[in-house]
Order: C-alpha cells, then sequence, then structure tokens
C-alpha cells in the first residue's frame, strides 16, 4: 500500500478522532449534565457550545473534504502520476488536515481558513498531477 493510500486512511479516521475529543471530555459529566449519549448523538451534539461545538464542527468539515482528497489520490495514481510526488501532496493534505482541527478549536478564524486552503490546493495538486 502507498502512503497516499494510507493518507487516505488517516483522513478518514481524523473526523472520528476530532469529536473523540468532545466525547471523552465529556465523560466526567453527569449523564443528564451534557455527557455524551450514544443513544442520541446529534442531540448531545445540538447541546454542545466553546471547544466541543468546534471540535463537532470541525468533523462535519472533515467529512466534507474526504470525497475530494479521495478522488484526487486515485485519479492520480490511476494516470500513473509519480507516486512520490502523489505521496507528498498526501501527506501534505492530512499534515494540514491536522493543523486545521488545532486551529478550529484553538478558535482562529482566519488561520483555520488559510489552513483550509492550503489543503484545498494540495488536492488540486493532486489533479494536475494526473
Amino acid at each position: 500500500m502507498t502512503i497516499a493510500n494510507w493518507c487516505i486512511l488517516a483522513a478518514c479516521a481524523l473526523p472520528g478522532l476530532t469529536v473523540g475529543l468532545a466525547k471523552l471530555a465529556s465523560v466526567k459529566l453527569a449523564a443528564n449534565g451534557g455527557r455524551y449519549d450514544n443513544n442520541n448523538p446529534r442531540k448531545w451534539a445540538e447541546g454542545l457550545s466553546g471547544w466541543q461545538q468546534r471540535a463537532n464542527a470541525a468533523q462535519n468539515n472533515g467529512f466534507e473534504a474526504l470525497p475530494m482528497f479521495i478522488a484526487a489520490v486515485l485519479v492520480a495514481q490511476q494516470a500513473h502520476a509519480a507516486q512520490a510526488s502523489i505521496d507528498n501532496l498526501a501527506m501534505i493534505f492530512v499534515a494540514l488536515r491536522v493543523l486545521y482541527v488545532a486551529a478550529y478549536l484553538m478558535n482562529i478564524g482566519i488561520l483555520r481558513t488559510l489552513i483550509w486552503s492550503g489543503a484545498v490546493a494540495s488536492c488540486v495538486a493532486l489533479f494536475m498531477l494526473a
């Protein structure tokens, strides 16, 4: 399996890990006081605020970013572009998505937007390799 394919797996896992932080932080709360409710996860998410709400939003954005990234990697590989270039751009994407989550959790909007733009640019670059 190529590094880029491992990056696809990492990018797929990142949204779950992101919201997992918010879920983990709620463990110490009372059942009726905001603790994660696996029976009603969407209702739980509606009651979030602060960094936990941003973690949930970052999770959603992570899922939204996946189709373009996965398609970009697969198109580049199917076009037999240089695998090293594909791998590098895929690693850049994953690294930027991790930084994106950090910026989102810290509530730094302009930095988050710049990082998001870089991640999209890495996907465009993957398509351009093809």
